[in-house]
């Protein structure tokens, strides 16, 4: 089932994934072309440099727009973007009928589409807010974590009410220990896993150990390997096998990481955030560097495993916009999205977790237990690197992704 929304200029589109060769999986990052011979760079990275692109004038805190004598009163609709295939197709009606309020769903394919219309909503005049004329508003965001904690810092992000938010307590506890958002303040984590090395265990003549496993792959398997292009995940491998920190910000470090990289490029297959799962199917790659949730382990003989050294700790989280037109309308979605049958859909249908444990009890006494990485517990979790915003470093990710493309 496919949902239209046109606003802003674009065109914008999510869907159910298919069940059958496609992984049961939320397709992140599908503006990235797949099977490229080397990883596409962002065109912009990081907040400082988006909210300079998207904010006239702005340094990360530009002044809050001004909202109209009665705008409230008029705002009886919320304006929602969320990640591409991270939520049921028909969430409009359904929210829309419990909440009494006229929802819009907009999707988008990366954290920089989501900040940017964040961005343009915070300086939107309040009659296109009130009336979100060219789909300037933007009540509700689904983000990164790490980017999340970037918006926050920026002043652009309404501060949590937890009363508000009654199935807060659904939560694991560790949900609210994440370092990007400790405590919650601005954020709630919607989704939650880590990234690993997702094969076939038919195909290889050993399971898969360490991430040098993927950088330096045996002759059997060469040619035959992919690996992600996002440029936190990019570097992700070569950091942990050199046993360095996903967020380190020393050049030295990174240069290192950046030679791993481009030593490995000539093993690849191909960069590839969005096949990977049905290259594995196919056979025609046997290694793959994945999220959890994009591995279809429901299938015969694909596996997933974090290597030894460790993966990374991702969380996607809902915030509400510093320019959201109805505050508590915003709270109450972000508590509908916490309910357990809402929010159940999500391992259900994607292969994702989620911080909610009445909703993951649901989801495997549906049988989401053909997923094995669905019964990873928090703790299981927390023992890998969470990810956290680097400010004015990130662009050094940047430029280590372009290095690897060019060389």
């Amino acid at each position: 089932m496919i949902r239209e929304s046109r606003a802003g200029g674009g065109d914008f589109r999510y869907a159910i994934p298919m069940r059958s060769l496609t992984p049961r999986s939320a397709r992140r990052d599908r503006a990235r072309a797949a099977g490229s011979a080397a990883p596409p760079v962002a065109a912009v990275t990081g907040l400082a440099l988006l909210l300079a692109a998207c904010v006239p004038g702005s340094d990360g805190a530009s002044g809050t727009a001004g909202r109209s004598p009665g705008a409230h009163e008029r705002a009886r609709r919320l304006s929602v973007t969320i990640w591409r295939g991270l939520a049921p197709p028909d969430l409009a009606r359904t929210a829309g009928s419990a909440l009494g309020l006229e929802v819009r769903l907009r999707v988008h394919d990366g954290d920089a589409a989501a900040v940017a219309r964040l961005a343009r909503a915070a300086t939107a005049t309040p009659r296109a807010a009130a009336g979100d004329k060219d789909g300037e508003a933007v009540d509700v965001a689904f983000v990164s974590g790490h980017y999340a904690q970037a918006l926050a810092r920026a002043g652009l992000l309404t501060p949590l009410r937890p009363e508000l938010i009654p199935n807060l307590g659904n939560l694991h506890p560790e949900a609210r220990l994440l370092p990007h958002d400790r405590g919650n303040r601005f954020s709630v984590p919607y989704a939650w896993g880590t990234t690993g090395i997702c094969y076939r265990a038919d195909l290889v003549r050993r399971p898969p150990k360490s991430w040098n496993d993927l950088l330096d792959p045996p002759a059997w398997a060469r040619g035959r390997v992919t690996m992600m292009t996002a440029d936190r995940a990019l570097a992700l491998p070569a950091l942990k096998a050199l046993g360095y920190s996903v967020n380190t910000v020393d050049d030295e470090r990174l240069a290192s990481a950046a030679r791993r990289l481009l030593a490995a490029k000539r093993t690849l297959l191909a960069y590839d955030d969005v096949t990977a799962g049905e290259r594995l199917l196919r056979g025609e790659a046997v290694l793959a560097q994945t999220r959890d949730g994009a591995c279809p382990t429901g299938e015969p003989y694909i596996r997933f495993t974090v290597p030894r050294e460790g993966g990374d700790l991702w969380t996607e989280t809902m915030v509400i916009s510093r320019a959201a037109r109805d505050p508590e309308a915003a709270h109450a979605f972000v508590n509908h999205m916490l309910a357990p049958g809402t929010h159940a859909w999500v391992p259900e249908h994607t292969g994702y977790k989620v911080p909610n444990r009445p909703a993951m009890e649901r989801a495997l006494a549906r049988g989401g237990g053909d997923r094995p990485q669905l019964r990873m517990t928090p703790a299981d979790l927390l023992r890998h690197e969470p990810l956290v915003d680097l400010g004015e470093h990130a662009g050094r990710y940047a430029r280590l992704a372009a290095r690897v493309a060019e060389g």
